[in-house]
């Protein structure tokens, strides 16, 4: 009995403290709120926990080698141009890119947040560094002729770069940030290739800082009207030939000192676009304001307030696009192809990612000089101390058709065209200058800064398996330059190791290859 009270007695002390437990517990378990699939926006998107925001992820990883080129550019100016053993034979770059698109519908419509995040890992080139004792020499970017490449020298473990793409906001028809500017094509710099440097139209596939608004009017038709931020992307080469024009500026393509003044007035931009099912046509227009500081030299008021300037002059361009999808020779071939003329905003021809000066070295059959060279500079206006601004004008096209084999396998064929003008005003002021420089440039026979540049590439895609595609792209491109006779050069060029030599005014050219391999995500 003892010992059945015993028992009875521990189960109810046991039931009173479990009694005792259960009441400082929760009636009831809160609910674990799951991940919830957003299908307004389309695959990809879900729902932020506890908000009604949709989000997405996405982004891609390359790794790539350049040959003969730059980051996939051709080898125009500085060691790339050079041809000799300053230049790199090839460049390789890793790069990971991070885009996060947000959406939250409202009753004044989506919301959209869009930001793009690039890190990359580039090799760059050696440059020279003269010595005193009247030999050169020749490290990599940084003094101490140990440090690594541009791109990398932030640490041996880390290091690299971080860029930001695009970061705008989209909401009821405008769009604030940095996004793609509305007088491009919707390929950009890309009708069906890889190589960055095609010319024949505007190319902002890194992004511009913008205020946009864009009308849908239904059956495929939209209209843009956009004030863009011209300061990174859309300013070409102002040059002033009465400062800074020597034999060293001449012979690396230049045309004196570059003389912008303060940003006063945003690009403006238009755009009206028809999208159908066969394509899309667009056209676009955009006002370019050419505004220069002071007049300059060696007086003792040149430079300041008191010295005068040029007045402003607006530039503008004109582009237009059109893509043909569906064509008999093969599901998904489509062509691309654009067309552009400007005066006074060579940017929207030759684009962000072009080159703006040129000087190429080659061989030569000339009796009596050491190699050729091409020079050319492109530039939004020249003036010079006491004149006006002379706007320079130019027209490109470039475009590429694009075939499919079979779902794994496409080659495209591509190319480009350009020809730039300094007009009668522009051509008086540089050659002017250039008959300044005496003996360097008495041999020139032809004094004529215009120019025309041209690329033709062709490029084989793999896609074994979705998302992952392995490219071989091959360009080549050929400056036409409009020099003729010789140049002498008496400065010794520890950039790119040049002697101080007579050199052949002569047209150049460049072959270029990139490998790629991208996993899109």
């Amino acid at each position: 009995m003892k010992f059945k009270g015993l028992l009875l007695g521990s189960a109810a002390a046991l039931l009173a403290v479990g009694g005792a437990q259960a009441a400082d517990l929760p009636v009831k378990a809160k609910a674990v709120e799951y991940v919830r699939i957003c299908s307004l926006y389309g695959a990809g998107f879900y729902y932020i926990p506890g908000t009604d925001t949709c989000i997405k992820l996405g982004g891609y990883l390359r790794a790539e080698i350049a040959v003969n080129a730059t980051d996939f550019n051709g080898n125009f100016s500085s060691v790339n141009g050079s041809a000799n053993r300053l230049t790199n034979y090839y460049v390789t770059r890793a790069r990971e890119d991070l885009n996060i698109d947000t959406r939250t519908a409202t009753e004044y419509g989506v919301v959209r947040t869009f930001a793009d995040l690039v890190f990359s890992w580039t090799t760059d080139n050696y440059t020279g560094n003269g010595a005193g004792n009247g030999s050169t020499i020749y490290s990599q970017l940084g003094g101490t002729g140990v440090s690594a490449p541009n791109n990398a020298n932030a640490g041996a473990i880390a290091g690299g770069t971080l860029g930001v793409y695009y970061a705008f906001i989209q909401f009821a028809g405008f769009t604030m940030g940095k996004a793609v500017a509305q007088f491009d094509a919707p390929w950009q710099n890309y009708p069906g290739n890889n190589f960055d440097g095609l010319t024949g139209g505007g190319g902002t596939v890194t992004g511009v800082n913008q205020f946009t608004y864009t009308a849908d009017f239904g059956q495929g038709i939209t209209a843009a009207i956009s004030a863009v931020d011209p300061t990174a992307y859309y300013q070409s080469n102002l040059y002033n030939t009465s400062v800074g024009f020597n034999v060293a500026a001449f012979g690396s393509g230049g045309y004196g000192a570059n003389a912008f003044g303060g940003t006063r007035a945003p690009d403006i931009q238009g755009m009206v676009r028809i999208d159908q099912a066969w394509g899309l046509f667009q056209f676009s227009a955009a006002a370019h304001n050419n505004h220069v500081a002071y007049f300059s030299g060696t007086g003792i008021n040149t430079g300041t307030e008191v010295a005068g300037h040029p007045g402003d002059k607006w530039g503008w361009a004109v582009g237009a696009a059109l893509s043909i999808k569906n064509i008999p020779t093969g599901a998904g071939d489509v062509i691309n192809v654009q067309a552009v003329y400007t005066d006074g905003a060579t940017r929207y021809n030759f684009q962000s990612l072009a080159a703006q000066n040129y000087a190429m070295f080659g061989g030569t059959g000339l009796a009596g000089a050491y190699q050729s060279i091409g020079l050319a500079g492109a530039a939004d206006a020249v003036y010079a101390n006491g004149t006006g601004l002379s706007t320079v004008t130019s027209w490109g096209m470039r475009g590429a058709y694009t075939h499919n084999w079979d779902p794994y396998w496409n080659t495209a064929i591509y190319g480009s065209y350009a020809q730039l003008k300094y007009g009668n005003g522009g051509a008086a002021l540089i050659c002017g200058a250039i008959a300044s420089l005496g003996a360097a440039t008495a041999g020139i026979t032809s004094c004529n800064p215009d120019f025309n540049i041209g690329t033709i590439g062709l490029i084989t895609r793999w896609t074994p398996v979705k998302n992952l595609t392995f490219s071989a792209d091959v360009a080549y491109t050929m400056l036409d330059q409009k020099y003729a006779g010789t140049f002498t050069t008496n400065v010794i060029a520890p950039l790119v190791a040049k002697p101080a030599a007579t050199y052949e005014l002569k047209d150049q050219n460049t072959v270029s290859l990139l490998l790629r391999a991208q996993r899109n995500w």
